[in-house]
């Protein structure tokens, strides 16, 4: 009961993504998340000493990166947990502070950044620039609350796509050469392991972030005072 009546404004946000989920409204959020996810890829190659050739995605919710050096159990390890861990931070900053426009406006920055120096396709540059212009001038032009709200579809988007796309992919169709089969290829194991392995981590993150990263009240004001 004070679940529902703390965080209830999460609960409808997270009920309309899941009605939502398989129409048209849904495909660009989902390209998004899939950004994240090859983002945590790259990144994790420069931070772990390598260096990024290439970051594509594609209208059909795809994607990859195409590198060079870097701890490749870390890199391929990140593509799902990493944007797991963006979206729990997207939504703890939403709720738990009031930096939403810097969040909004750092996320834009990132893109286009990441836009400029990696992708080379035509669908992915002009996809990433919108975006990243978008969130600029929602960080400038827009009501805080908006900039929270933005923040928080993200990050459940996030929560609720990963474990979802670590069981398709990895669990269900465990033959398909998804970074769990390229783990265990390098690494060993099966695939299924790995999958098992992320999925039951993942599914700890959310519980730990609805548990400890949302505080008893989650809610958003409307009074006047709010939105300064």
């Amino acid at each position: 009961m004070q679940l529902l009546k703390g965080h209830w404004q999460l609960i409808v946000i997270t009920g309309l993504l899941f009605l939502l989920w398989n129409t048209p409204v849904v495909i660009p959020l989902k390209i998004l998340i899939v950004f994240l996810h090859e983002l945590s890829h790259a990144l994790a190659t420069i931070l772990t000493g390598g260096s990024v050739v290439d970051l594509s995605l594609s209208p059909q919710q795809g994607g990859h990166v195409i590198s060079r050096g870097g701890n490749r159990f870390v890199v391929l390890s990140a593509g799902y947990l990493g944007s797991l861990l963006l979206g729990v931070a997207l939504l703890v900053i939403a709720v738990q502070t009031k930096l939403d426009r810097v969040a909004v406006a750092l996320f834009g920055v990132v893109t286009l950044m990441i836009t400029a120096l990696y992708i080379r396709d035509l669908f992915p540059f002009v996809f990433c620039s919108i975006t990243g212009l978008g969130m600029l001038a929602v960080a400038r032009y827009l009501d805080r609350r908006l900039n929270d709200l933005l923040l928080r579809v993200i990050g459940l988007a996030s929560m609720i796509y990963v474990p979802f796309d670590i069981f398709d992919d990895t669990i269900r169709r465990s033959g398909v050469r998804s970074d769990a089969y390229m783990l265990a290829e390098e690494f060993g194991g099966p695939t299924l392991f790995w999958g098992g392995l992320w999925f039951v981590l993942s599914l700890a993150v959310i519980v730990w972030c609805v548990k400890y990263g949302l505080g008893q009240n989650s809610n958003v004001t409307f009074s006047k005072k709010s939105a300064k």
